[in-house]
Order: C-alpha cells, then structure tokens, then sequence
C-alpha cells in the first residue's frame, strides 16, 4: 500500500469505516489518473486485473469515498461525473459550452462569491469542485 492510501485508510478508519479492497482500488485509480476520471474509466482500469469486480462496487465505492470528502466530483458539461482526490489541489473548471475546453481555476477566485453568500444571505456555501459554463475567449473572438 503506497504512503497516500495509508494516509486514506487512516482517514477512513477514524470516520468509522474500513478501507477494504474495493475502494483501495478506486482509490488507486483516481489517484494515479492525470486528470479527473469517471466511474467507467475507473472500472476498465480495475478490471484489467480484477476481471470480477463490478460497476456497481465501483459507483458504491466512489459515493461512500465522495461523501467522506475524500474524492470530489464534479459534472464537466458532458452529463458524466468526473471525480479527482480533495487533496490533489482545490479547484473548479470554467468550461466553454462551444469548443468543449476546460480551464482550471484556483479555489481562491472564488472566496468572495463564498463571503458574499453569508454576508448577504446568511448561506455558508461548500464550494468544493465546480463547473462553471459558458464561452471562452477564444470563442468569443471567433465570433467578432
């Protein structure tokens, strides 16, 4: 067990479950992806050496791990989630609705939409993986 899934199992046991085989394995997978990976996506790598394991171990796995807050998931535009390790880096995406491209932003562009939440109406807001959607620059210039 590499040192990042013991530090998962650790987290886990203290929320009072265990890491069992499956979800180390979801876990693998999401960690060693280069970039956010679907449920699918993780699936085809798992059974590539667990030919037994199925789909829906895998979708059980991933909402137990994301409402632990150890995965987050988010939906890029394309009607799949994607999910990514909370602690990889915190970020949201802007995603141009034209040319399908998706831009990382950093979590700290969005501490003044969350401040205004609970001054103006009280609302603390979990903004944890967010999409944004719309048309990026080089959208728009096409279009001028």
């Amino acid at each position: 067990m590499d040192k990042h899934i013991h530090s998962y199992d650790e987290e886990i046991r203290q929320k009072g479950y265990r890491l069992t085989p499956q979800r180390m394995m979801v876990l693998e997978a999401i960690e060693h992806a280069e970039d956010h990976i679907s449920a699918e996506e993780i699936h085809a790598q798992i059974i590539e050496k667990y030919p037994n394991v199925n789909i829906s171990t895998v979708y059980r796995s991933l909402e137990l791990l994301t409402e632990l807050g150890l995965v987050t998931s988010t939906n890029m535009g394309d009607g799949t989630q994607r999910f990514h390790i909370r602690r990889k880096s915190q970020h949201h995406h802007l995603v141009c609705n034209f040319c399908g491209r998706v831009y990382d932003i950093n979590e700290a562009n969005l501490s003044n939409l969350k401040n205004s939440l609970l001054a103006n109406y009280g609302f603390a807001a979990e903004l944890r993986h967010i999409a944004f959607f719309g048309k990026c620059t080089r959208c728009i210039n096409q279009e001028q």
